[in-house]
């Protein structure tokens, strides 16, 4: 990965060109005064996802209607 160190008034300046740089792959550190302040690298790619992952981690009573006491008490009335 290559570096390129800019200031940050440059920085500010030309932001969207620095993000596309390290979108890209290139590492930008940025100085303030002369000295390394912080660095702007592109992302890892997420993690893909896995359909089915929680298949069965849910219970099948969790889709059931309400007891209606229950019901009632979400409802604001009482039986």
């Amino acid at each position: 990965m290559s570096s390129r160190k800019v200031n940050v008034h440059e920085a500010k300046t030309h932001l969207s060109r620095w993000l596309e740089r390290a979108h890209a792959g290139e590492e930008i550190i940025i100085a303030k005064g002369g000295k390394p302040y912080a660095r702007l690298v592109p992302l890892a790619a997420p993690a893909p996802r896995e359909p089915g992952l929680l298949h069965g981690a849910v219970e099948d009573s969790f889709f059931e209607p309400l007891p209606e006491d229950e019901l009632a008490a979400w409802n604001g009335s009482e039986r």
